[in-house]
């Protein structure tokens, strides 16, 4: 048996092996948009999820059928929402339909920023570096810890008494 010996020109035609990170890149080139000219993505963060279906439009927010102020009256809440836009610079360019189920209002809010982003990536492929550079593509995966057994919280403990 003869042992091959491997040149760079050998391997030169050998495509689909790509180790830079713009190799990732290149896999979100298509949009995902659905025969609505919708894209659809899930968001979550603690117990809160997040179904987002975003379209082009005016800037309309509506979350479980009401409107964004109504659902979501501190403005805080609205401003984590409105991140990925403002980053993106896109702000009242998409409409935003979603459902939200679970967790608390500031879970809601963060599960619906996350939903948000991803579903701009899938409609714009070209804003994932910018919304992955501000961190808005990473799930937060802080979760509240379990109670234990013996105690009346998940680390508090029952009183000390000496005597």
């Amino acid at each position: 048996m003869a042992e091959e010996t491997k040149t760079l020109e050998d391997l030169k035609d050998v495509t689909g092996i790509v180790s830079s990170p713009d190799a990732v890149e290149s896999v979100y080139t298509e949009p995902r948009i659905d025969a609505f000219g919708r894209s659809y993505s899930t968001g979550k963060r603690k117990d809160a999820v997040a179904r987002v279906w975003l379209k082009r439009g005016s800037g309309k927010i509506t979350v479980n059928g009401r409107d964004v102020e109504t659902f979501f009256a501190r403005p805080t809440l609205r401003m984590i929402i409105n991140q990925p836009f403002q980053t993106a610079e896109r702000t009242g360019q998409y409409d935003v339909d979603c459902s939200v189920k679970g967790g608390g209002l500031s879970g809601q809010a963060g599960a619906l920023r996350h939903g948000i982003s991803w579903a701009l990536t899938f409609y714009e492929p070209s804003l994932r570096g910018v919304l992955k550079k501000g961190g808005f593509l990473t799930r937060d995966s802080r979760v509240v810890e379990r109670k234990k057994y013996g105690k009346p919280k998940a680390r508090r403990s029952f009183q000390f008494s000496k005597r």
